[in-house]
C-alpha cells in the first residue's frame, strides 16, 4: 500500500488521466481516495463523486480542494461533519468576491447557493468564519452579509457590521430600529465612516456603550444639536465624559457645558484643548480655573492643572493684543508688577515668536542667558530685560545680566545660539 500511494503521489509530475482517476475513486482503502480528493488536476465529476465518500476524511478533502466543482461545494454544506463545513467556510468564502444571487453563471449561483447555506449554519463556528473572511470584502454577496449582520450571536454579526464596505446606510438604520442584540449598535459605533443619520439614531437609543463608543470614533459625524442632547444626558454617565472631552472640533457651547461638570482629571484636557474660538477659549479656561478652586485639589495636580489653564488663557490673550497691535513693553511691564507671570511668558513667545514651553523651560531653569536671549529677540530694551531678570526670573541682583549704553550683554550669535540650545 505504501508502495501505491508513493505512485500516487507521484502522478503529481503529470496530469492523471479520467480511466485512473475513476479507478481510483473506486479504490477500496479510503487513503487512496482522500490523497485523490486532494489532487487539483482530477475532473470535477470525479470530485463530485468523492463528495458523497463515506469516509469522512476523503469529504474534507474535497471541501478544501480548490478545484472541487460548485455542486460538490454545495452538497458538502450540508454534510454532517463539522469539519467538513468549517473547511469548506473557509475556502468558499475567499472566492465569494464578486458574486451575486442574480449571476447568470449557473456555477457562480451554486457558489452563491453554497454560501448563503453556510450562513444559516446552526453551527456558531462555521458562521463566524464566514463573517471574519468576508467582513471586509467589497463585493460579498449583499444577502449573505445582511444575514449575517442579523445573526443571533455578536461574534457572527460584529465583524460584519463593523468593517463591512456592503452595508448601507439604510441596512444599518433597519437593523439600529429593530432593538438588536447586545454589542451590536457597540460595532456600529466603531465603524470607519458613521454618517449624521447613523449617528443620529445610535445617539437616540439607551445603549450607553454604543453612545460611548460613537463619541469615542473620530470620524463619527455627529451633529452640534445631537452632540449637545448627549452632553446634557452624560451629566450623570462618567464613561462618556473622556470622549466628550476629546471628541475632534468641539464646538464653543459644547466644551463650556463640559467644563461645568466633567471630572477634575478631565479639565486640564479640556483648558488645552487649541481649536476653540478666542472668546469660547477663554470662556473655558475661566470655568476651569474656578472649578479646580471650588474643588480644592491640592498638590501637584491641581498645580498643573492651574498652570495650564493660566497659559491657554494668557497665550490667547497675547494672540488677540498683538493681532490688534497692543501687545508692546508697556502692556507686558503691567502684567509683570502685577505678578502676572503667565501672561508674560506668553507675550515673550508671541513677540520673540517661540513656543511657549521654551520661555517655560528658561524661567524654570532661571537661565540668565536664554531669558536674555528671548527679551532680545522680542524686541524688549535692555533695562525691562533686568527687570525679567529680577521679578521673573527672580534672581538676586548680584546675579542680573546687564548691558552697558542700552547695548544687550550678550553677542546676537551667541543669542541665536542660547535660543536653539533651549529650543532642543
Amino acid at each position: 500500500m505504501v508502495g501505491f500511494l508513493k505512485r500516487l503521489f507521484n502522478l503529481g509530475s503529470r496530469p492523471i488521466d479520467y480511466q485512473e482517476a475513476r479507478d481510483l475513486a473506486a479504490h477500496e482503502d479510503p487513503m487512496v481516495r482522500a490523497e485523490l480528493a486532494s489532487r487539483t488536476d482530477v475532473k470535477p465529476e470525479i470530485l463530485y463523486f468523492l463528495a458523497e465518500d463515506s469516509d469522512v476524511t476523503v469529504r474534507r478533502r474535497v471541501a478544501t480542494n480548490q478545484s472541487s466543482p460548485p455542486q460538490a461545494d454545495l452538497l458538502l454544506s450540508k454534510d454532517e461533519d463539522l469539519i467538513v463545513r468549517q473547511g469548506l467556510a473557509e475556502k468558499i468564502s475567499r472566492l465569494a468576491p464578486g458574486l451575486t444571487p442574480h449571476e447568470q453563471d449557473r456555477l457562480r449561483r451554486l457558489t452563491y447557493e453554497t454560501l448563503d447555506t453556510l450562513a444559516r449554519d446552526q453551527v456558531d463556528k462555521v458562521r463566524i468564519i464566514l463573517a471574519e473572511t468576508l467582513r471586509d470584502v467589497a463585493d460579498a454577496p449583499p444577502d449573505v452579509i445582511r444575514r449575517l449582520a442579523r445573526d443571533a450571536e455578536i461574534a457572527v454579526s460584529a465583524p460584519v457590521l463593523q468593517y463591512s464596505p456592503v452595508l448601507s446606510d439604510e441596512d444599518l438604520l433597519e437593523i439600529i430600529g429593530t432593538g438588536p442584540i447586545p454589542g451590536a449598535l457597540s460595532a456600529i459605533s466603531r465603524r470607519s465612516t458613521v454618517n449624521m443619520r447613523v449617528a443620529d439614531a445610535i445617539a437616540g437609543t439607551d445603549d450607553e456603550d454604543a453612545i460611548c463608543q460613537l463619541l469615542g470614533n473620530p470620524s463619527a459625524q455627529i451633529r452640534e444639536e445631537t452632540l449637545d442632547r448627549l452632553i446634557d444626558r452624560s451629566v450623570d454617565i462618567e464613561s462618556w465624559h473622556k470622549p466628550l472631552v476629546q471628541r475632534p472640533q468641539l464646538p464653543g457651547k459644547a466644551a463650556n457645558k463640559l467644563a461645568r461638570f466633567v471630572a477634575a482629571n478631565l479639565l486640564e484636557s479640556l483648558a488645552k484643548r487649541n481649536d476653540l474660538e478666542p472668546d469660547a477659549a477663554v470662556a473655558v479656561a475661566a470655568i476651569v480655573r474656578r472649578r479646580l478652586d471650588e474643588i480644592g485639589k491640592e498638590g501637584v495636580e491641581k498645580s498643573e492643572a492651574h498652570r495650564a489653564t493660566d497659559e491657554n488663557a494668557a497665550l490667547i490673550r497675547a494672540q488677540q493684543m498683538r493681532f490688534q497691535n497692543k501687545l508692546d513693553e508697556s502692556t507686558i511691564d503691567t502684567a509683570l508688577s502685577g505678578g502676572d507671570n503667565a501672561f508674560v511668558m506668553a507675550a515673550l513667545s508671541v513677540l520673540a515668536g517661540l513656543t511657549l514651553p521654551v520661555v517655560r523651560k528658561t524661567v524654570d531653569t532661571q537661565s540668565v542667558k536664554g531669558i536674555v536671549a528671548v527679551s532680545w529677540k522680542a524686541g524688549l530694551s535692555v533695562s525691562f530685560c533686568e527687570q525679567l531678570q529680577l521679578k521673573l526670573l527672580r534672581l538676586p541682583s548680584s546675579r542680573i545680566m546687564r548691558g552697558k549704553a542700552g547695548e544687550y550683554p550678550l553677542q546676537p550669535p551667541e543669542m541665536e545660539w542660547q535660543l536653539e540650545f533651549l529650543s532642543d
